[in-house]
């Protein structure tokens, strides 16, 4: 029997085009959202260049539908 380790997938790096995409606003708000640190910030992958942790991206689209959904569910019931 072989022993295997699993390893966690590098964090992979998305650009600002794929978060606009991703969660549907526009570059100005999600820059707004990133100064009132209601978004996560970028990182700097070159001189000119910043990117995004797709899966802290992911975590904030998931809270987002989260928060969204238990505020339906309070008003409904």
């Amino acid at each position: 029997m072989k022993n295997t380790v699993q390893t966690s997938p590098a964090p992979r790096i998305i650009r600002l085009s794929e978060v606009v995409t991703r969660v549907g606003l526009c570059r100005a708000s999600i820059y707004n959202l990133i100064k009132a640190g209601d978004f996560p910030t970028q990182i700097q992958l070159g001189l000119n260049s910043v990117g995004w942790i797709e899966n802290e991206v992911q975590a904030w689209i998931d809270s987002r539908i989260q928060a969204s959904r238990g505020q339906q569910h309070a008003v409904a019931a």
